[in-house]
């Protein structure tokens, strides 16, 4: 049975919230574990070439920490890209700049380069996502902005050589049974977690 709309945002609500605060409770320790299995999965799955065109998210603290994995894609040579949502409230949208330019935080506290040149998801090889649940069949629960699925609205219609391949990262806790899809969730391919690499029900090769 679907869920009427107003039912499941206020069940996505609750998930958000209990996900959000079990991986608030992951030890220093851990955290720093976790991001290096991470970043091991990544790099043993291919997802590193040289030249490849990344898009890569700074990370809160809550979130399992980039730090790793984007450090290890520009000694591997890959293109870095950085996102960037529209400072205007009312757009919602997302681009992405090239890694290098200054950082600042935006009004969600997220940090986020300042770069002029933008350039489309559409550009890109990789995307690396972050999440607050997930499922094996590559549903999503972000935070509930909407600017991840806002930007890729068009790998929904677009041929699997067209668009970049979609890999969630997460902590192994943040994994449900079952996430009632939305009409405008964009899937994942794959889910990395500090345990396995979750493939999901798509095969993608990268282009």
């Amino acid at each position: 049975m679907t869920l009427s709309d107003s039912s499941l945002q206020q069940s996505r609500a609750a998930l958000r919230a209990d996900l959000r605060r079990a991986r608030r409770s992951i030890s220093s320790a851990e955290r720093a574990r976790c991001a290096r299995r991470v970043t091991l999965f990544a790099d043993r799955t291919g997802l590193l070439h040289p030249a490849l065109r990344i898009g890569l998210y700074l990370s809160l603290p809550e979130e399992l920490d980039t730090g790793a994995l984007l450090a290890l894609a520009r000694r591997r040579g890959c293109r870095i890209y950085l996102p960037r949502i529209d400072a205007a409230r009312e757009s919602r949208s997302m681009q992405f700049v090239g890694y290098g330019t200054r950082v600042r935080h935006n009004r969600f506290g997220i940090p986020e380069p300042r770069g002029a040149a933008l350039a489309s998801a559409r550009l890109l090889d990789v995307l690396f996502i972050p999440l607050v649940g997930f499922d094996r069949r590559g549903n999503r629960l972000g935070m509930g902005g909407g600017y991840y699925d806002r930007a890729l609205a068009f790998t929904l219609a677009s041929a699997p050589g067209a668009r970049p391949l979609l890999v969630g990262l997460a902590y192994a806790l943040q994994q449900l049974d079952r996430i009632e899809r939305a009409a405008h969730d964009v899937p994942l391919d794959m889910v990395i977690t500090e345990r396995s690499v979750v493939h999901c029900g798509r095969v993608r090769t990268l282009r």
